[in-house]
């Protein structure tokens, strides 16, 4: 695969694109002094608008890696420019090319860099959040790196999933939670309910963060919600409701 994450065109693209969005938009920070200074750190957002990877690239001060749709690199407009800028195209139809995008994304983990992914695998066309998907989990265990959960709110109303081009003037906020560690994870006898366990925590954060009503099914999907309980849950140790059959036990610690 040709895309090998962020490099110095990020850096400059940032230094002269950040001042020019600030500009533009309102665009709320809060949480970055949580961010590590080096070495490696999953970046885990909601996806509500195109913009979303954009404006939380412009708004770290380290490089970020992010997984996009491999749809871009069909477009003369974007098949070099967002390479360039970090982009590594996933196909999400699955197999063998999605295990390749996750490869690189390893790479630059295993480097010391920053990686960005989606966990809902897709953008929310409604603005609710959607069950997350296991990649982000088991490339953090592989890893043994962090997960922050990012939570974006406002981005919609400057560009919603179908409009062409933003709306100016307009604010949002990109807000960075406590990271998730592994370590808690690591001795976990059954692997992928360890998986499934980081990936509810991790949502449940950004719920957290963005206060969105949280829908127990794959975006896209139209599966009833399940009926939800109080539990304790993830690194704020808040009750908070989540889906009977993914319920942690009560009192996890941070």
């Amino acid at each position: 695969m040709d895309a090998q994450g962020a490099g110095k065109m990020q850096v400059r693209f940032r230094r002269v694109a950040r001042p020019v969005a600030d500009r533009l938009w309102t665009i709320n920070r809060e949480g970055f002094d949580r961010l590590p200074t080096d070495g490696p750190a999953i970046l885990a957002p909601n996806h509500i608008s195109f913009l979303d990877s954009a404006f939380l690239m412009l708004s770290v001060s380290r490089n970020i890696s992010f997984v996009g749709k491999a749809e871009y690199m069909n477009s003369w407009k974007t098949k070099y420019l967002f390479p360039a800028m970090g982009m590594i195209p996933i196909d999400r139809g699955g197999g063998k090319k999605s295990m390749l995008a996750l490869e690189v994304a390893e790479d630059v983990l295993n480097r010391g860099e920053l990686f960005g992914i989606f966990p809902e695998g897709t953008r929310s066309r409604d603005g609710f959040l959607y069950k997350g998907r296991t990649g982000v989990a088991r490339l953090a265990m592989k890893v043994g790196c962090p997960i922050y959960p990012v939570g974006v709110v406002g981005t919609d109303k400057i560009q919603p999933p179908d409009a062409k081009f933003p709306k100016l003037r307009r604010e949002c906020t990109i807000r960075i939670g406590r990271p998730i560690k592994m370590e808690r994870y690591s001795e976990r006898s059954d692997h992928r309910l360890a998986l499934r366990q980081i990936t509810d925590e991790l949502m449940y954060e950004i719920r957290e963060l963005t206060g969105q009503e949280y829908r127990n099914v794959y975006a896209g999907k139209t599966a009833e919600t399940e009926p939800t309980i109080t539990a304790k849950v993830g690194t704020l140790g808040d009750d908070v409701a989540v889906p009977s059959r993914l319920a942690m036990p009560a009192g996890t610690s941070a």
